[in-house]
C-alpha cells in the first residue's frame, strides 16, 4: 500500500510538472482564497490584540466619566425629523473639581487628568524634541487608574499637586530623545517654556495608530492649568475601586453626583459619558465577532469559486488523459487505483495553493499591521483552517 502511494505521489508529480502553466493557475486560485481567509483572520487578529491591550490599560475595575460615552450617534442628512444628537457640554474644572470634593465612595481612588497638548517641544539645555510631545496635566491617582508603571522613580503625589510642585513624569520615549547616555531624574526639563523636575520615567506603552504612548509629559493638574488656558478644554475623571463587585455601585453614585452638579431632573437624560474598562473589552469582543463571520463569509465564497476552479481543470486533466487511463485498465489496473491516483494528485495542488495562500495571508496581515501599527500575531488559527479548507476542497473537486 504504501509503495503504491509512493508511487501516485510520484506520477502526480511528473503529471504537474508535465502541465506546469495549469497547475500554477490553479494553485494561484486556490491560494486566492485562502489568502483572504489568512489576511483576513490576521489583520482583525492583530486589531483586536492591539485594541484589547491598549483599552485593558484602563486598569482593572475602573470606569471614566466624560464628555461622551464610548460611541456617539452622527446625524446624517437625510435623519430630518427623527432622532437629533445630543449635544453635551465639555467636562470642565468646575465640573470635575466639584466632583472630587463631593464623591467619596467607599475606598474609590478619583483621578482628574486632561489634555494640554500634542504637539509641545521639550528641552533640555541644548536638547530639543521635535513638536509632537503630548502634555498631560492630572492629579496623584492618574497613574494607578490608567494602569500605567513606572520604569524608574516616582509618580505624582499629593503634595506635588496641592503644592503645584513643578515636577513631570515621562514617557519612555521622551526619555530616550532627551537623556540618551544619563539618569533623567531629578533633571530639569523646559515644556512651553517652564521648568520641570523629571521624577518619574513611565515603562515603555508603543504607539496605537500612529499614536506614541510614550512620547509625552505628566505634570501637577494645576500647573498644566496655568500654561493651557483654553476655555474649552475637556477634562476626565476616571474612578478606581479595589474589587470588581464594588464596580456597579460605584458607578451609580458617581452617575448620581455628577448628575445633581449638572443639576439635572430626573426626566433629563445623562449630559456626560460613562466607560468602563471591561465594557471597552466587552463591545470590542463583539465588534471583533462580527468581523470574524464577515471574513469567513468572504473568504468562503472566495474559496467556493477556487473549488469550481479545480473540479474543472481536473475535469479538464482528466478529459485529455482518457488514453493513458485506457492504458493503465488494460494493463490491469482497478478504477480504484486509477481514481486514487487523479485524488493524490489534486491534493498536492490544493496544498501546494494552500501553503501559497497561507504565506501571502501572513504578509498582507503582517503588512497591514505594520502599516497602521498594530501588534501582530501568528495566526495559528487561521492557518489550520487554512490548511483543512485547502484538503477539503481537494476532496470535493
Amino acid at each position: 500500500m504504501f509503495k503504491l502511494v509512493k508511487e501516485n505521489i510520484k506520477i502526480a508529480f511528473d503529471s504537474i510538472k508535465s502541465q506546469l502553466l495549469r497547475t500554477i493557475l490553479t494553485i494561484i486560485i486556490i491560494a486566492i482564497g485562502i489568502m483572504a481567509l489568512v489576511g483576513i483572520l490576521s489583520g482583525i487578529s492583530a486589531l483586536e490584540n492591539t485594541i484589547s491591550s491598549d483599552f485593558s490599560s484602563m486598569g482593572a475595575n475602573t470606569f471614566n466619566i466624560r464628555r461622551y460615552e464610548l460611541t456617539v450617534r452622527v446625524q446624517t442628512g437625510n435623519n430630518r425629523g427623527g432622532e437629533r444628537q445630543q449635544i453635551n457640554p465639555v467636562l470642565s474644572y468646575r465640573d470635575v473639581k466639584e466632583f472630587l470634593d463631593k464623591y467619596n465612595y467607599p475606598s474609590a481612588k478619583t483621578a482628574l487628568s486632561f489634555f494640554g497638548t500634542g504637539t509641545a517641544e521639550v528641552k533640555f539645555e541644548n536638547t530639543k524634541t521635535d513638536p509632537e510631545v503630548a502634555v498631560l496635566g492630572a492629579n496623584e491617582h492618574f497613574l494607578g487608574n490608567s494602569g500605567l508603571e513606572l520604569e524608574s522613580g516616582r509618580g505624582l503625589n499629593v503634595f506635588d499637586v496641592s503644592n503645584n510642585n513643578a515636577v513631570c513624569v515621562i514617557g519612555s520615549d521622551l526619555k530616550k530623545a532627551l537623556f540618551p547616555d544619563e539618569n533623567p531624574l531629578d533633571k530639569s526639563i523646559s515644556i512651553r517654556g517652564s521648568k520641570f523636575k523629571v521624577i518619574g520615567v513611565l515603562e515603555s506603552k508603543g504607539s496605537t495608530f500612529g499614536n506614541n504612548q510614550d512620547l509625552r509629559a505628566i505634570i501637577p493638574i494645576q500647573k498644566a492649568r496655568s500654561i493651557f488656558t483654553s476655555p474649552f478644554i475637556n477634562y476626565n475623571v476616571s474612578v478606581k475601586v479595589d474589587r470588581n463587585e464594588m464596580l456597579a455601585g460605584a458607578q451609580e453614585d458617581a452617575i448620581l453626583t455628577m448628575r445633581n452638579i449638572r443639576g439635572l431632573s430626573p426626566v433629563e437624560p445623562n449630559n456626560f459619558g460613562i466607560v468602563r474598562s471591561d465594557d471597552l473589552i466587552n463591545r470590542i469582543a463583539d465588534l471583533s465577532s462580527a468581523l470574524y463571520v464577515a471574513a469567513w463569509v468572504i473568504s468562503i465564497i472566495t474559496i467556493f469559486g477556487s473549488t469550481i476552479a479545480l473540479m474543472n481543470i481536473m475535469l479538464v486533466s482528466v478529459s485529455e488523459r482518457t488514453r493513458e487511463i485506457g492504458v493503465r485498465k488494460a494493463l490491469g489496473a482497478k478504477r480504484s487505483t486509477i481514481a486514487f491516483q487523479f485524488f493524490v494528485e489534486t491534493v498536492i495542488v490544493g496544498q501546494l495553493g494552500g501553503l501559497f495562500g497561507i504565506l501571502l495571508g501572513i504578509l498582507i496581515g503582517f503588512g497591514f499591521s505594520a502599516a497602521v501599527d498594530l501588534k501582530f500575531t501568528t495566526p495559528w488559527f487561521a492557518m489550520f483552517w487554512a490548511t483543512t479548507i485547502a484538503f477539503i476542497v481537494a476532496v470535493i473537486s
